[in-house]
C-alpha cells in the first residue's frame, strides 16, 4: 500500500511536469515563429529553456519557506522577460498557466492566491501599457479565467496528496494498533495461565513441600508416619502433574479451521466422559455462523466449566447446553455437586479467564447456585450486529 501510493504520488508529479514542459514547448514554437528579430527570437529561447528547467526541478519537498518563493519569483521574472521580448504576441502569459496550478500545488492557499493575483496583475499592465485600460481589460479577462482554472486544478491536486498522506497515516496508526491488540491478546493469555497455574499447581506443591519437610523430620522417630506422608505427597504430585499436562494441553489449538463448534463440543465431553467416569448432558441448539474468537470462547468456557465441576465440585453429573436467545449465545453449565469454593469469585480455578474471554467479546459470566444443589455457570457473548438483525427479522 505505501509503495502504491508512492508511485502514485510520483506519477501525479511526472504528469504536471510533462503538461508543464509540453506547453513551455508550444510557447517556444509560437515565439520563434512571432519574433521577427534574430537576437530576440533565441533570447526568448533561453528564457524559455531556464524555464523548462525550474520546471523540471521543482523544490516541492523543500522544508524551507523562502525556497519556493524564490523559485516562483524567477519563473515570473522569465516569464515577464518573454512579455517584453514579444510584445505583440499572446503566447507569453500562457506560462502563468502553469504556474498558477504550480503555486496551488506547492503553497498553502493564501499565499498562492496572492501569487495568482500578481499573475493577473503583470498580464494586466503588459496589456495596458499597449492598449489602454479597456484593451488591457478586455485582454486580461480570458487569462484570469484560465488562471484560476489551473489554480483550482493545483489546489485539486494538492488536497488529494494530503488526503492520501491522512490516509497513509491512518493505515499505519491502525496497523501499530493492530499488532499492540495481538501483543496484549498474547499478554492476557499468558496472564491467565499464569493464574491458573497458581491456583491449581501452587496449592498442589506447596501441600507436596510441607509434607516432605515433614517426614524428612519424622523419618528418625516415625517412619512409619513419614511414609504415610511420603504416600500422600506422592499423590499431591500426581494430581499436580495431572494439573500441568491439562493446562499444556489448553495452549493447543482446540479448534479446526473447518470443525463446526458442535461437533467440538461433542467431541469434547465424549472424552471427558471416557477419561472422568462422569455423565454429561449435552444439548445443542442450531447454531449461526460465529466467528474464530467467538467460537474459541465457546468452547474454552464449556473447557473450563467440565473441568472446574470434575475438579472442585465433586460433581456426578453435568448438564451442559448452548442455544441462542435474542442477538446473543448463552452456554449454561450446571451440576449436581457441592458447589464452587467461596472464594471462587476471587478470580481462582479460571473463572477469571472466563470473565476476561466474555469481556473481550462484550459478554458476561454469571455464577449462581443450582435448585436442588450443584451449581450453575451461565456465559453469554452477543453476535454480531449483522447476525443479531438477521435473527430478528426472521429471514
Amino acid at each position: 500500500m505505501r509503495y502504491n501510493l508512492a508511485m502514485l504520488r510520483r506519477l501525479n508529479f511526472s504528469l504536471l511536469d510533462l503538461a508543464g514542459v509540453f506547453t513551455v514547448a508550444a510557447v517556444a514554437v509560437i515565439s520563434f515563429v512571432s519574433i521577427d528579430d534574430p537576437t530576440a527570437r533565441w533570447i526568448s529561447l533561453a528564457l524559455l529553456l531556464a524555464f523548462a528547467g525550474l520546471l523540471v526541478f521543482h523544490p516541492r519537498h523543500v522544508t524551507s519557506a523562502l525556497i519556493p518563493q524564490a523559485y516562483f519569483a524567477a519563473q515570473t521574472l522569465l516569464a515577464v522577460g518573454l512579455l517584453f521580448l514579444q510584445p505583440n504576441a499572446f503566447a507569453a502569459p500562457i506560462l502563468f498557466f502553469i504556474l498558477s496550478a504550480e503555486v496551488m500545488v506547492t503553497l498553502t492557499t493564501r499565499p498562492a492566491l496572492l501569487w495568482i493575483l500578481g499573475f493577473l496583475a503583470i498580464t494586466y499592465l503588459f496589456a495596458a501599457t499597449l492598449g489602454g485600460w479597456l484593451q488591457g481589460l478586455l485582454f486580461t479577462l480570458p487569462y484570469a479565467g484560465g488562471y484560476l482554472f489551473f489554480g483550482t486544478f493545483g489546489k485539486a491536486l494538492r488536497d488529494a496528496q494530503l488526503a492520501r498522506a491522512e490516509s497513509q497515516r491512518l493505515l499505519e496508526e491502525l496497523r501499530a494498533a493492530q499488532d499492540q491488540l495481538k501483543e496484549l491478546a498474547v499478554a492476557e493469555e499468558r496472564n491467565r495461565l499464569a493464574r491458573e497455574m497458581h491456583d491449581s499447581l501452587g496449592h498442589r506443591l506447596t501441600v507436596a513441600v510441607v509434607q516432605m519437610e515433614g517426614a524428612q523430620r519424622l523419618i528418625p522417630t516415625d517412619p512409619e508416619r513419614a511414609g504415610r506422608m511420603i504416600g500422600a505427597m506422592r499423590e499431591q504430585m500426581k494430581e499436580a502433574l495431572g494439573e500441568l499436562r491439562r493446562t499444556v494441553a489448553t495452549l493447543r489449538t482446540p479448534l479446526a479451521d473447518d470443525l463446526p463448534l458442535d461437533a467440538a463440543l461433542q467431541r469434547l465431553t465424549q472424552g471427558f466422559q471416557e477419561s472422568t467416569g462422569l455423565t454429561v448432558h449435552l444439548s445443542l441448539a442450531p447454531l449461526p455462523a460465529l466467528t474464530d474468537a467467538q467460537r474459541l470462547a465457546l468452547y474454552r468456557a464449556a473447557q473450563e466449566a467440565l473441568t472446574n465441576a470434575q475438579r472442585h465440585a465433586q460433581a456426578r453429573t453435568i448438564w451442559l447446553e448452548v442455544r441462542v436467545a435474542g442477538d446473543s449465545v448463552h452456554l449454561t453449565a450446571a451440576d449436581d455437586g457441592r458447589g464452587f469454593p467461596a472464594d471462587l469469585n476471587g478470580g481462582g480455578f479460571g473463572l477469571r479467564g472466563l470473565q476476561e474471554r466474555a469481556a473481550q467479546l462484550g459478554g458476561t459470566v454469571a455464577l449462581e447456585a443450582r435448585p436442588g444443589g450443584g451449581a450453575r455457570l451461565a456465559f453469554s457473548i452477543p453476535l454480531s450486529r449483522d447476525e443479531g438483525r438477521r435473527r430478528e427479522a426472521g429471514c
